[in-house]
């Protein structure tokens, strides 16, 4: 096997980019929902721990908001999910195109489906974390809701 000359190899580099800051960009936002994950766990433990504490009256509006952050929780874990399953189809990518110039083979269509999966993964991770943003504020509209019956 030819070894590629230094000259070849930054068009290479150059297509890998894409790819690479897609993976760069996933990592802020797997960070942005592995806090948001922490948050719904946190206030979870709370939620249960007032539920097993409180009296008959708060008892039914508690274990609304239980299940509310139960789901919260199944949702971001979903996106979290898609958006590591992007960042992994996105490193097969680059993998993939390193291995198509050395090895002189065209892999062009397995480098489109890569890209078009990561691309689609990412934007199940995004409507998966939108919903959990509205089921936030469903929950927040039934704690503002029980501060006022008060």
């Amino acid at each position: 096997m030819d070894s590629l000359p230094t000259s070849s190899l930054l068009p290479i580099i150059q297509l890998s980019t894409t790819p690479v800051i897609l993976i760069s960009g996933m990592g802020l936002l797997l960070l942005t929902m592995t806090n948001r994950m922490g948050r719904i766990i946190d206030r979870t433990r709370l939620y249960a721990s007032q539920l097993r504490q409180a009296e008959e009256a708060e008892h039914r509006q508690l274990e609304i908001q239980l299940e509310l952050t139960w789901r919260r929780a199944k949702i971001v874990r979903l996106s979290l999910t898609f958006a590591t399953s992007s960042m992994l189809v996105s490193a097969a990518l680059v993998v993939a195109i390193f291995l198509g110039a050395i090895l002189r083979v065209d892999l062009s269509a397995l480098m489109l489906v890569l890209f078009l999966a990561a691309i689609g993964l990412l934007m199940a991770a995004l409507v998966a974390f939108l919903r959990d943003i509205f089921l936030s504020l469903s929950a927040l509209r039934l704690e503002v809701r029980q501060a006022r019956e008060k």
